[in-house]
């Protein structure tokens, strides 16, 4: 027998015993964390309609078409933007061969290193009215400030473009993989039967990764929709930043919870789509015996166009923006290793990394117990704990503030009605309010990673393990975590950096007076001081490169 079911169990009847408790434990840390990952979308959805109808009355006739406008405008300009550039460079460097053609293979992921708010910053200093571009100008024409149209960088043109240059590597990466997996068969038959290369491409290889440029531009999309410091930044009004300025700058709570649940329902729906999405990428995967896809060599004017067409987007999504931001923290006078800037740091590293382990942690459960107990019980709990991924920082932020606030204060009133004690808030506002958010945000990357480790480890190993007596928890410190290392250590890096860019929740969750990186950056670039921003968002930037050199090693051994 070769499957773990069918295996005989030798094992003593207390130890088998002992393995129903140890399944019964894990099933139950399961679904607390399936539980504590739907908890704020759960609170969302009561506390928008507890508000009432007048609240989100009044916000249809005020704030809400504006937002629902913009925010539709930034899917569709950024849908486009990363479709083409992802699309266009996965085929350009897998199909075909011209001049630094494997250079470009690894370097097209390099901008998954910056946050988009950050790319907004350093391309501000630069092309906004006192910037490097418009100067010169200005002083190379005589031209006065209304003698000439420049396109306006704080737009929603303009947070398209910070956003298309940072997601487009997510389509660069599922397009290429599926360009690779692709048989040429039914590409050279199309050219055997007069259609050109250009048809082939449109009417086959096309046809044949749309499942998985699909879901790349849906993943785009999600990012876009979460996404506060660029729009913010920019002065565009989507509903990202409504939550933030109904909670903070209005203090209504009622309108910032049904700004969140409308962008939790936007949110949810492309989740499920992209969730169906990905189930039907399968149907485009080869055998193991098709023939590969042998590229084109390009020539002349073509390789120039490959070139040039492949150079863009890494120039303008990392080169440049490194050498602004590095220009930038250079003229700056923001001391990085001032006692100031190591607390930051501190507090961004204390909290990535606490949040980093909590999320493994919750990823190492779940996973476990799906190996545990296949079945829909244990489906579903991963399938719930995954959602966080689809819901934004903000909307997990007030999911987590409403019932944890109103928790607080109840507690507060009983415990001075009763013992004449003053308890405060201890749960709202604290770090450990602010990691479960992160939790949640995080835990859909690290359960991937996880998963993707723990389906190299044989069933036979756990059938060997059973037999020799190992409860669960021991099968999974003697077998299960000393093959899924790797797998961790990436999970952990993934989610570290993530947390080092997030901003939202942060900026609505954080204890007062904690600050972080990504916080000052953007505190600094609120009050126009770009120089100093870029101090902090250089070291996120070195910081988000460590997940991107993993994926670029992983490009570079593909083909």
């Amino acid at each position: 027998m070769t499957e773990a079911s069918h295996t005989p169990d030798y094992a003593p009847k207390g130890s088998r015993l002992g393995r129903k408790a140890g399944t019964r434990v894990f099933a139950v840390l399961g679904w607390v964390v399936a539980l504590a990952c739907v908890l704020p979308m759960l609170a969302v959805a009561l506390a928008g309609m507890v508000g009432g109808t007048d609240t989100i009355a009044h916000l249809a006739g005020t704030v809400l078409p504006r937002y629902l406008i913009t925010t539709v405008v930034l899917v569709v300009l950024v849908s486009l933007g990363t479709l083409l550039l992802g699309v266009g460079a996965a085929w350009l460097v897998t199909m075909t061969r011209f001049p630094g053609v494997r250079l470009f293979e690894v370097a097209l992921v390099l901008p998954l290193a910056f946050p988009a708010y950050v790319l907004a910053y350093a391309y501000t200093f630069v092309l906004d009215h006192p910037g490097i571009v418009q100067t010169t100008l200005r002083q190379v024409t005589g031209w006065g400030p209304r003698d000439y149209w420049f396109p306006e960088i704080r737009s929603p043109g303009g947070a398209a473009v910070m956003l298309i240059f940072v997601l487009y590597p997510y389509v660069y990466l599922l397009a290429r993989a599926a360009f690779l997996q692709q048989s040429a068969g039914a590409f050279l038959a199309a050219r055997a039967l007069g259609k050109s290369a250009w048809e082939a491409f449109w009417r086959v290889s096309l046809p044949m990764a749309r499942p998985a440029i699909a879901s790349g531009v849906l993943l785009a999309v999600m990012e876009t929709i979460a996404d506060f410091g660029t729009v913010s930044y920019f002065g565009v009004q989507t509903f990202a930043t409504g939550i933030y300025t109904s909670w903070f700058s209005l203090a209504d709570r009622a309108g910032a919870a049904q700004l969140a649940l409308c962008l939790l329902s936007f949110a949810l729906m492309l989740a499920v789509v992209e969730r169906s999405t990905r189930g039907k990428a399968r149907y485009h995967q080869a055998g193991k015996h098709h023939a590969e896809m042998p590229p084109a060599d390009l020539t002349g004017l073509r390789a120039v166009a490959a070139w040039v067409l492949c150079a863009i987007p890494v120039v303008l999504g990392f080169v440049l923006p490194v050498v602004i931001l590095c220009n930038m923290g250079l003229q700056s006078e923001q001391d990085l290793f001032s006692r100031r800037y190591i607390g930051f740091i501190q507090n961004s590293l204390l909290l990535a990394s606490t949040a980093a382990v909590i999320t493994v942690l919750a990823a190492v459960i779940l996973g476990f117990y799906q190996r545990l107990r296949p079945g829909r019980s244990s489906a579903l709990a991963a399938y719930m704990s995954r959602l966080g991924y689809a819901v934004p920082g903000g909307v997990i932020a007030v999911g987590l503030m409403v019932p944890f606030a109103a928790f607080d204060n109840a507690l507060d009133a009983w415990m001075r009605a009763t013992f004449d004690i003053r308890t405060g808030l201890l749960i709202t506002g604290s770090i450990w309010l602010l990691v479960a958010a992160y939790m949640v945000r995080f835990l859909a990357a690290a359960l991937g990673a996880y998963e993707s480790g723990q389906s190299t480890v044989h069933a036979n190993m756990d059938a060997a393990a059973r037999s020799l007596g190992q409860s669960p928890l021991g099968m999974l410190r003697r077998v299960h975590l000393p093959i899924l290392t790797p797998s961790l250590l990436t999970a952990l890096l993934i989610v570290f950096v993530d947390v080092m860019k997030e901003l939202p929740a942060t900026l609505i969750m954080r204890p007062f007076n904690y600050d972080t990186l990504a916080v000052q950056a953007y505190r600094l670039a609120s009050d126009e001081r770009l120089e100093g921003a870029a101090v902090p968002s250089l070291v996120i930037m070195a910081v988000g490169l460590l997940p991107v050199i993993l994926i670029c090693r992983q490009v570079g051994r593909r083909r």
